[in-house]
């Protein structure tokens, strides 16, 4: 295996800028059905609109936890947008699946790094489902207007964009290090299935952690998982200003960063122990 310091700059950056275009290019082939699967997860929406409401009209509560009505609708818009970059379907059982089927190979005889070209297909993958879902979004948040009471200032947009940017970081390196478990198991498809179940609730997709009884709203807030779904929204809605909100950013991007090097760590004692024969 070449190692990145072997390969000069230039060729590095032209390399990777090679890959990303690629990469950019067979996502965008597919743009039809990310439109139309973006249109039918909206669906629910509907469901999930009824449900809340019935919820709040049970309850006799003009608001639970600190959300209104509007609030919570608004916060479960909103997570959609945070899943649209943490979300890494396939990425996890993909790595996973390239060492039990010795695909994996490539990347060791080539001088081309496993997670830097994951990486980067991602990053051209939720270009292209950015692009394609942009005006099935647009309307949707338009016609949902009336749920948000107020749209955040330039400060507190430019704060949820960094959000955003750590929700992928997170969700990128999350699971690439989940996916690295292949290389001591032989098959992992139900670790995977109980942690990515966990990840869609710990997150805060389901609902805000809010609602969940202490010390358990506490403790999830400590957890990375919650810059997935969680803290994006809610820094949008302006429930996390101030000083709480830069303590937030620096610790989200503090948890990429640690993912970053777990994933790296995982894959150079994977690589060490890992054998293919034949072709």
């Amino acid at each position: 295996m070449t190692p990145p310091e072997a390969i000069p700059r230039g060729l590095w950056l032209r390399k990777h800028a090679a890959i990303f275009r690629a990469s950019l290019a067979e996502r965008m082939t597919y743009r039809g059905d990310f439109l139309l699967g973006t249109i039918l997860r909206f669906l629910p929406m509907l469901t999930t609109i009824l449900l809340w409401r019935a919820v709040y009209e049970g309850s006799g509560q003009s608001q639970l936890s600190n959300f209104r009505y509007n609030e919570m609708i608004a916060y479960l818009l909103l997570v959609n947008i945070s899943r649209m970059f943490s979300s890494m379907p396939g990425l996890a059982g993909g790595v996973a699946r390239e060492v039990r089927e010795g695909t994996i190979k490539r990347f060791l005889i080539q001088p081309m790094d496993l997670i830097g070209y994951l990486f980067l297909y991602r990053v051209a993958h939720k270009i292209t489902y950015i692009i394609t879902s942009f005006i099935p979004y647009a309307l949707l948040f338009g016609v949902c207007a009336g749920y948000f009471d107020q749209m955040p200032g330039l400060g507190t947009f430019a704060a949820y964009l960094l959000s955003l940017v750590i929700a992928f970081l997170v969700g990128f390196f999350f699971e690439a290090s989940v996916g690295m478990v292949g290389f001591w198991f032989l098959e992992v498809t139900s670790l995977l299935y109980i942690v990515m179940t966990l990840n869609f609730f710990v997150s805060g997709h389901l609902m805000p952690l809010d609602l969940l009884p202490e010390p358990w709203a506490s403790l999830l807030r400590l957890l990375p998982f919650q810059y997935m779904a969680y803290f994006p929204a809610v820094v949008f809605l302006g429930k996390v200003t101030g000083l709480e909100l830069l303590k937030g950013l620096l610790v989200g991007a503090g948890w990429a960063a640690a993912f970053i090097a777990i994933s790296r760590l995982l894959y150079s004692r994977g690589v060490r122990r890992y054998s293919a024969f034949g072709g």
